[in-house]
């Protein structure tokens, strides 16, 4: 007869298990209050620091120091507000907003309902991603770094972005990686472009042009928003009327006095009759309006292209300055797909040969070139991977987002699809930026007519002396 034991059995071990492991108890509030403080030590340092000094110089000079202090943010604010909104609105905004929106319960229960949080069955608690930074650079948009919880990652919030800016009552919600575990989210509460940009004023000489940091617009930060066109190629994409005029005009203003020296060389294809770019001809080295002129054109620039690549190899050189002696040879094309899918076959088979020669060695050789067109797909560019910076106006398919900035760009917030369109909204259009990859939202200056005659009288380039001549005799 066996023996009786008082062993608990192997179902009573795991029963106890269980319980221990689901138990329905928190950490105790102290502990977590303690972990709070940590991580916020302003919260208890300021008051500490408070009452430090009420002991040390009474009550009433306190009350009356923190009045004062009230009231000259409040005068600043009125009196100064450039200043004011440079140094301390975004700190006061960003603090503000982080107690009120992005922390505590409501975060918790905002990101539960975005399916972002997981909930506890047992205890009820709400587990949500924390944020663990917020700034808020202008009105319009704020900056977060949320940590994410434990089988988080990018694709569950790419997926969730239009959810959550409907629940944050935002425009739009950009997010990205960060670091392992860390997002960046970036919440963009209304539109930020409310009026035109003003067009870039032409520079006094060529000496104060920046050909790296062209200032052609505004971003959604408030910064100026330049491009660089020296050892790059430009593709804008954008439907008609979105604004590409404006990244037409703008570059041309800012390098104004560079073409009138004979430091800028602009070479343009326009292939819809010069309708948009023919008001500035005397700007202009050569000008194209057919596609037998515009292979003329490009083989010009690929011949001087390739002299340049000797004079480098005969000199030693790995990239050449912008001179006289040789200039910046700038190509525009408006509305590539004249030029690269609806010509005939032999000429569109040539121009796209010539082109991709000039995209992939014209870099260091001082040759650029501005690609405009309405519908980026490969089949309308096929040398659309060549150009390194690529912008996107307000286009008419989704797709077409992720055609000109890469995969995932209006997954990450460049809803370029949804610009309405308009006079209203024309110029406005997102880039990526290179350090975040995150999409950033700008707005194009506007040149008016009166604008590019205003450039073309100060800075058209001297006749050459044929032409000079020719006129002569003319006359």
């Amino acid at each position: 007869m066996p023996r009786p034991t008082n062993r608990p059995s192997l179902s009573h071990h795991r029963a106890r298990h269980d319980t221990v492991r689901h138990s329905s108890r928190r950490v105790g509030g102290e502990f977590r209050g303690l972990a709070w403080l940590v991580r916020h030590p302003l919260f208890a340092l300021v008051p500490a620091a408070l009452v430090t000094v009420a002991v040390l110089l009474g009550a009433l000079p306190t009350a009356i120091g923190v009045g004062a202090l009230v009231l000259v943010i409040a005068v600043w604010g009125r009196l100064h507000p450039p200043s004011f909104d440079r140094w301390a609105a975004p700190t006061l905004r960003a603090t503000w907003r982080r107690w009120t929106t992005y922390r505590g319960r409501r975060w918790a229960a905002l990101l539960a309902d975005c399916g972002l949080a997981q909930t506890n069955h047992h205890t009820g608690h709400i587990h949500a991603p924390r944020v663990l930074r917020v700034r808020s650079a202008t009105p319009t948009l704020d900056t977060l770094r949320v940590r994410l919880t434990r089988g988080q990652d990018l694709t569950l919030w790419t997926g969730r972005t239009e959810p959550l800016a409907d629940a944050l009552r935002a425009h739009r919600v950009a997010v990205a990686r960060l670091r392992p575990g860390v997002l960046t989210v970036v919440v963009e509460r209304e539109m930020p472009f409310r009026f035109p940009i003003p067009a870039p004023a032409i520079p006094a000489t060529a000496e104060s042009v920046d050909l790296g940091a062209l200032p052609i617009g505004e971003d959604e930060y408030g910064h100026p928003f330049a491009l660089g066109v020296p050892g790059r190629h430009v593709a804008v994409a954008g439907a008609s009327g979105s604004g590409k005029g404006s990244l037409i005009w703008s570059p041309l203003r800012a390098m104004g006095p560079a073409i009138r020296d004979g430091l800028v060389r602009v070479h343009v294809i326009d292939l819809k009759g010069g309708a948009e770019t023919r008001r500035g001809l005397p700007l202009f080295h050569r000008h194209a309006t057919t596609a037998a002129e515009a292979i003329a054109l490009l083989t010009e620039v690929r011949d001087e292209m390739k002299a340049r690549q000797q004079l480098m190899a005969d000199q030693g050189l790995r990239k050449l300055d912008v001179s006289p002696e040789t200039p910046l040879d700038v190509v525009i094309i408006d509305e590539m797909a004249m030029l690269t899918a609806y010509g005939e076959r032999a000429d569109v088979r040539e121009a796209l040969r010539l082109l991709a020669e000039i995209l992939t060695q014209g870099r260091a050789c001082l040759t650029s070139v501005l690609g405009y067109v309405q519908e980026p797909t490969k089949d309308v560019v096929d040398v659309r991977d060549l150009f390194t910076t690529r912008i996107c106006l307000g286009v008419t398919a989704a797709s077409h987002v992720d055609m000109i900035l890469g995969d995932g760009a209006r997954e990450r917030g460049a809803l370029a699809d949804e610009i309405p369109g308009g006079d209203d909204h024309a110029g406005i259009g997102y880039v990526i930026d290179q350090r975040s990859r995150l999409p950033i939202r700008f707005r194009a200056c506007l040149v008016t007519d009166a604008e590019i005659d205003e450039l073309v009288q100060r800075c058209a380039p001297p006749a050459p002396p044929e032409l000079r001549a020719i006129d002569g005799e003319a006359a």
